[in-house]
């Protein structure tokens, strides 16, 4: 059985407590550190592998926001807190899930199959097909057929757990590829990532209202953490 290495960081011992005995519970779990602030838990990533980080929010020295910016290469990140007020922050940087305290280990189990999930995702070649980013099309492989999606017909799309739903102006397709192998397809001078589910094409922008794009009448959020590059990105 594949294990998956874990570290708790919170500044309270009961709850660090509670979340190694929740760890034991499951057998492909393996506790690598338990730390009570980010800088011990920085020290820790430094020296050993991280795949899912249980993080609390309100911390001394420094809170697991703040943190988790600092991290440039992140592990799957599971917060846990007793404020629910940062729960949109948290998804903004890509949080995997959101426990409030107290809570169960039914939820707590919830939570960590979305991280394995994440974690096992692997791109599947017989879902895609040779692409030449030299070109003005990509192909894509949905079901038995396979699409030639002009990048001007390309509108947005939307990561979908091993699937990425892809919007144009002719179809809406699901090929069973990552988010992030479909993003590897396509050039970064005419589409943007603008949220951790999202890339747009940015010719196809309406209007951007608040923290919002507006594409062909849908609505599309703008990540915190992507806001400022989007931005410069388009000249504002």
């Amino acid at each position: 059985m594949q294990k998956f290495n874990c570290l708790i960081v919170d500044d309270e011992p009961i709850a660090r407590d509670i979340l190694k005995t929740y760890c034991g519970h499951l057998d492909n779990l393996e506790v690598v550190g338990m730390c009570g602030n980010a800088l011990q838990a920085k020290a820790v990533m430094q020296q050993q592998k991280v795949d899912i980080l249980f993080l609390d929010i309100n911390m001394p020295v420094m809170d697991g926001i703040a943190f988790l910016k600092t991290l440039k290469k992140q592990p799957q990140v599971i917060f846990t807190t007793a404020y629910k007020e940062h729960a949109v922050d948290a998804f903004d940087l890509a949080a995997c899930d959101y426990l409030l305290k107290p809570f169960s280990l039914e939820r707590f189990i919830i939570a960590v199959d979305k991280a394995l999930e994440h974690l096992q995702e692997q791109p599947r070649p017989a879902e895609t097909v040779y692409n030449d980013k030299t070109t003005d099309y990509i192909f894509i492989k949905a079901g038995d057929k396979i699409f030639k999606i002009e990048h001007d017909e390309l509108l947005y799309a939307e990561a979908n757990g091993n699937y990425t739903k892809i919007v144009t102006t002719q179809h809406t397709l699901s090929p069973a590829m990552t988010f992030s192998s479909f993003e590897e397809l396509l050039p970064p001078t005419l589409f943007l990532r603008i949220h951790r589910s999202f890339i747009i094409n940015k010719a196809k922008i309406s209007h951007i209202e608040g923290n919002r794009v507006f594409i062909n009448g849908a609505e599309i959020p703008i990540g915190q953490n992507y806001r400022e590059a989007f931005l410069k990105h388009i000249g504002l």
